[in-house]
């Protein structure tokens, strides 16, 4: 018999911990290879872990909602035989590998004792392009929008892997910090309107409690819930939003899905919706736009190669997740339409793996499918744009024709498009609604599928 601890595997970029949902086994169960054990939650997704040997569950050592670090055991299993992949050797002492050691070269040892050469130490710089500290994307983005210098970070206690420091970690020390530096904002604002004014100051606001009358139900918000509204509140505070509208006549579209939906559920035994003509129009207006396809990095601008378009899908519990269609500028009309549903069903089945939820470079949120005309959607970080498209409503509107203009019953939609400030600009912003409007009026009603 041999022992294999079961460790918490990589759930992809920026992903550090994974909070225990639900075991599938008990102790004492056997389990076979590849099946899975544990069902986990990352701040992206829910997924399973499976287990890559065959044996019995001996010590489950993380319990449901305990939080797990990558890499960290979170079970023990006895295995029949001994793996070369699982078996780890017992550490031997110094004494017992001191010969074996081969000691450097005297000039390397003095090419390692010279001092290590540290970041610009300037406090508002918030430069840690080249600090020895490890840091995820997501704890590297605060950093930078906060303007916390590498001395300040050394200060601060890491309580991840290794010592690494966490996004809980980061928020704790901003919070702490904030607070001493708003009182001294404020107590210099004061100072200086009472020296101009000579009159008092406004005191700071303070939130009003929030009165819980009898008959009120107070509902506790569930992981995904507190996920979400912590994400919406970080992407107001990092971008500026700006939102243009455009009103789309989709006569066009329309009259080309009615014509083909039910071909295409007989040829492929699936529904051919909107989403797919919504998006092949928004990756032809970002190959007109590449800038709209980027992310901010500090003072850089991250040019995206890959189109990876975001869909945000409402779940049956009411909370919301966006799976992403890698590559959407490769794949065919039909392509597309096979992935959308692919994605939807799996995530209000609750099916989605970390892969299916990372890496989207421009999101689509179909605000119309719950009867809405039109939406201010939140951009989701570190994109920098986001397209929310209406309810499709029948119009009486004013036709030019070669006779003179004429009032016809027209399909229109209403489009807007959120973008960030600080990237993008009222022209670049309006001017790739714009060439999304034209690509879905002018939709050509031959198109194959």
């Amino acid at each position: 018999m041999a022992e294999y601890k079961l460790l918490l595997p990589s759930m992809g970029e920026g992903v550090m911990e994974a909070t225990i949902i639900s075991w599938l086994f008990n102790e004492g169960d056997f389990v076979k290879e590849d099946e899975s054990v544990v069902e986990i939650a990352t701040d992206k997704v829910d997924s399973d872990v499976p287990t890559p040997v065959s044996g019995k569950i001996v010590k489950i050592l993380k319990n449901k909602d305990d939080i797990a670090k990558i890499g960290e055991a979170i079970a023990i299993l006895e295995t029949e035989a001994a793996s070369s992949t699982s078996e780890t050797p017992e550490p031997k002492s110094y004494e017992d590998v001191k010969d074996q050691i081969h000691q450097p070269e005297p000039e390397v040892i003095n090419t390692l004792e010279q001092p290590l050469t540290s970041v610009s130490n300037n406090s508002n710089s918030g430069n840690i392009q080249n600090s020895d500290l490890y840091l995820s994307p997501l704890v590297k983005s605060i950093v930078q929008q906060e303007n916390i210098s590498e001395s300040e970070l050394k200060s601060i206690k890491g309580n991840g892997l290794e010592g690494r420091i966490t996004k809980e970690d980061i928020l704790g020390f901003v919070k702490n910090r904030g607070v001493v530096s708003e009182s001294s904002i404020v107590r210099e604002f004061e100072s200086s309107v009472k020296q101009e004014t000579s009159s008092t100051a406004t005191p700071k606001p303070v939130s009003q409690p929030i009165t819980v009358n009898e008959g009120d139900e107070i509902i506790q918000m569930d992981r995904v819930r507190k996920i979400i509204a912590e994400a919406m509140v970080n992407s107001k505070h990092t971008s500026p939003h700006v939102t243009s509208f455009i009103e789309s006549d989709v006569t066009n579209v329309v009259t080309w899905r009615a014509k083909n939906k039910d071909s295409y559920q007989k040829r492929e035994g699936e529904k051919l919706t909107f989403m797919p003509i919504f998006i092949r129009a928004v990756v032809k207006a970002i190959q007109d736009f590449p800038m709209i396809n980027v992310s901010v990095d500090g003072d850089k601008i991250i040019k995206k190669k890959n189109i990876n378009i975001g869909m945000a899908t409402a779940l049956p519990d009411g909370n919301l997740i966006v799976p992403v269609i890698k590559n959407a500028d490769q794949l065919s009309l039909s392509g597309l339409a096979k992935a959308i549903n692919d994605l939807a069903y799996r995530a209000r089945n609750k099916k989605l793996t970390p892969a299916d939820t990372q890496g989207a470079t421009y999101t689509i949120s179909n605000v119309g499918t719950f009867g809405n005309l039109m939406g201010t959607p939140i951009i989701p970080q570190p994109q920098v744009a986001i397209l929310a498209v209406g309810a499709i409503v029948k119009k009486p509107a004013v036709i030019e024709t070669e006779f003179g203009d004429v009032i016809a019953i027209r399909q229109k939609m209403f489009m807007s498009h959120s973008y960030d400030h600080r990237v993008v600009d009222g022209s670049l912003g309006g001017m790739f609604l714009k060439h999304v409007n034209d690509y879905l009026e002018n939709w050509d009603l031959n198109t194959e599928i």
